[in-house]
């Protein structure tokens, strides 16, 4: 277990480690522009980007804090393993394709070619909003067969991990439905182009997180 668990955070860092070295050292949309000249981003572009890689700096540091807690909380004798609702499986599908559609989207926002970048807004957003309702189910399923938060120690890891992931992309969401917003109204391109990139990053980040939770609880 404790070999897993190093893997897993290993993993974890260096794969957060890439997403900030590609954030800080490269604007993505340019690395597929013809020249780098053709593109310059805003002057506010800066900042966020900033501020985002800070939160998910925050965000993996208070993750890692939580699985510590997992693994010193199994040594404990009343800790009885939880079979993790199938329906997990499916929904870990989709948040991969969501994550998908979102590189996509942006791949499409380089070139500046609206017409793309509206349903992959819409398409990344419907599957996201899935994963999420996924996850309610999952919970439903578990209360339904007598596996509520309080009957274990690894149900209220259990709730805990997939409540804070959700609430993580609760404001994911939010940031999405302002580009979305930004994009139909047809607003500054270069903006938009930003934005998706933002959005990208962090359902990356999303995706990167939940798979190492779900097979953290898979292993366990």
């Amino acid at each position: 277990m404790e070999i897993g668990l190093i893997v897993l955070a290993i993993m974890l860092a260096s794969l957060l480690g890439w997403l900030l070295k590609q954030s800080f050292n490269t604007q993505p949309w340019i690395a597929e522009a013809v020249e780098e000249s053709a593109y310059q981003a805003p002057f506010n572009a800066r900042p966020k980007l900033v501020a985002l890689t800070t939160f998910m700096a925050v965000a993996t540091s208070f993750f890692a804090l939580i699985l510590s807690a997992y693994a010193l909380r199994m040594d404990y004798g009343d800790w009885v393993p939880m079979t993790e609702p199938q329906l997990l499986w499916a929904n870990t599908v989709v948040l991969v394709l969501a994550s998908v559609a979102f590189q996509w989207t942006r791949n499409h926002a380089v070139g500046g070619n609206v017409a793309r970048i509206k349903p992959g807004l819409l398409v990344t957003g419907v599957l996201t909003l899935a994963f999420l309702v996924g996850q309610l189910l999952a919970w439903q399923q578990l209360n339904a067969s007598g596996q509520y938060l309080t009957t274990n120690p690894s149900n209220a890891f259990f709730y805990l991990l997939t409540g804070i992931h959700g609430l993580h992309i609760l404001g994911g969401m939010y940031v999405w439905t302002r580009a979305t917003v930004r994009t139909f109204a047809g607003r500054d391109m270069e903006a938009v182009k930003h934005s998706v990139d933002l959005c990208k990053i962090y359902w990356h980040f999303l995706l990167l997180v939940w798979l190492v939770l779900f097979g953290l609880m898979l292993s366990t």
